[in-house]
């Protein structure tokens, strides 16, 4: 936990994390209060759902947007980011649902870049070590934040409605511009470029050994979290409560959020990323499953287990990208990760809304944490042992080859051999009798 405190000696790192407090706030508050001001105006259920995805929509335009982000330089890009929402909400004033669910879109694509450019910005001034703790303290606040601000935007528009809660959130961006003008940047993005196209971000994550498997599995886990997530109303059902019973589910899985932001640097210096999202996706997997059982105090331990397994693939996913990606691609390559990560949620959600009505929760419940399971196993499989036991194989099948050493072995004449060297190497014998090596990706190496 120390180099996690030590993250906030940084003053950088503290300004950042004071907006993401602030900022958080404000929006958390509107998000909740959105709906209900439109299901208001106009009595319609259809439009208050539409502020949700007027709000999410924009995601979908992620490589596209967050090449913004490489584009231009990001400090003044994430202070007027800041000052166009601060000027663009009291137009809520006019209190019309037509107004409302335009600004809400216009808010979620400024926050699409807004995201890319304080990532790009965060990777470059705090040390690669201590990204994880970083980012696990951002999570911690987000999600502290969705615990308070909805109960305060919710009593602040019972009181003065609707246009207080927009000038609340107007208040909360300047104040975030003003924290950001005082960040002290010394490399601010590279020179704009329009030569380099914005899917580049994705073709870097596809081509990326590590980030690929990353991705890949935060994006199962979000569209199997959106089944479960799905699958709440079914649940509080089973146990016999009122849905009011989902505001207590909720605040045990943000307080999980919260216990694991907090630990996750440690835990990520201790297991690397990939083992870290392992045990995380195992955890919810469990938490998903147990759901199937009745039980209140069962219900409350599932939740928190999900609040705590949930973030952790999403903290690790962020954190790699971050250090594995060159500084001129790292805008759109995070809005390209937020992309293929939080769209399969929503699809999710549609699919789990589907199935609820068709099969039972429990069995649902159940089947749903197997398969879950089954991909956090395989997430836990180390990333060399398909390819070591391919290379086995195609060496027992050649007569007098001598069969690799890899990363736990130790060769002749060359000491350890570890990483991506051994996995890409294969020994063979000449003439001589003497060992050496040679790269052959594609397969072991063949006697000469």
């Amino acid at each position: 936990m120390t180099k996690t405190w030590a993250v906030l000696h940084d003053r950088n790192a503290r300004l950042y994390l004071t907006g993401v407090l602030v900022s958080g706030f404000g929006t958390s508050a509107l998000w909740l209060v959105s709906g209900v001001w439109v299901k208001d105006l106009t009595g319609s259920d259809g439009l208050a759902a539409l502020c949700m995805l007027a709000m999410w929509a924009p995601t979908l335009a992620g490589p596209l947007l967050g090449t913004i982000a490489d584009r231009l330089r990001r400090k003044p890009l994430l202070i007027g980011g800041n000052l166009l929402l601060a000027a663009l909400l009291p137009v809520l004033l006019t209190e019309r649902a037509a107004v409302i669910l335009t600004v809400l879109f216009v808010y979620g694509a400024v926050g699409v870049v807004q995201d890319a450019a304080e990532s790009a910005l965060v990777a470059g001034a705090v040390a690669p070590a201590l990204l994880g703790d970083f980012n696990g303290l951002r999570t911690a606040l987000t999600e502290g934040m969705k615990l308070v601000a909805p109960l305060a935007g919710a009593g602040l528009y019972a009181l003065y409605g609707g246009p207080a809660v927009a000038l609340l959130d107007a208040a909360t961006f300047v104040l975030a511009a003003l924290l950001s003008c005082a960040l002290r940047v010394r490399k601010d993005g590279p020179a704009p470029s329009r030569r380099t196209p914005f899917v580049e971000g994705a073709r870097h994550l596809w081509a990326h050994p590590t980030l690929r498997p990353l991705i890949m599995a935060a994006g199962t886990t979000m569209l199997l979290a959106g089944l479960n997530g799905a699958l709440l109303y079914a649940v509080i059902d089973g146990l016999g409560h009122s849905p009011a019973y989902a505001g207590a589910l909720y605040a045990v899985q943000g307080a999980g959020s919260v216990a694991v932001g907090m630990v996750s640097g440690p835990a990520l210096r201790r297991l690397g990323e990939r083992r870290f999202a392992a045990y995380g996706i195992a955890l919810t997997a469990v938490a998903a499953g147990l759901r199937a059982v009745p039980s209140d105090p069962l219900a409350l331990a599932c939740s928190a287990a999900v609040g705590a397994g949930l973030p952790c693939v999403l903290i690790a996913a962020l954190t790699a990208v971050q250090r594995e990606t060159p500084n001129a691609l790292l805008g759109r390559t995070v809005a390209t990760a937020n992309t293929l990560v939080y769209t399969p949620n929503v699809l999710g959600l549609a699919a789990g809304a589907a199935l609820v009505e068709l099969v039972a929760q429990r069995p649902l419940s159940a089947v749903l944490g197997a398969v879950w399971l089954a991909a956090a196993v395989q997430k836990y499989q180390r990333p060399a042992s398909a390819e070591k036991n391919r290379l086995q194989v195609a060496v027992r099948r050649q007569p007098g080859v001598i069969q690799p050493d890899f990363a736990h072995k130790r060769t002749p004449s060359r000491g350890p051999v570890r990483g991506e060297r051994a996995r890409a190497a294969a020994h063979r014998r000449d003439d001589g009798g003497s060992w050496r090596r040679r790269p052959r990706p594609n397969g072991p190496g063949r006697r000469a």
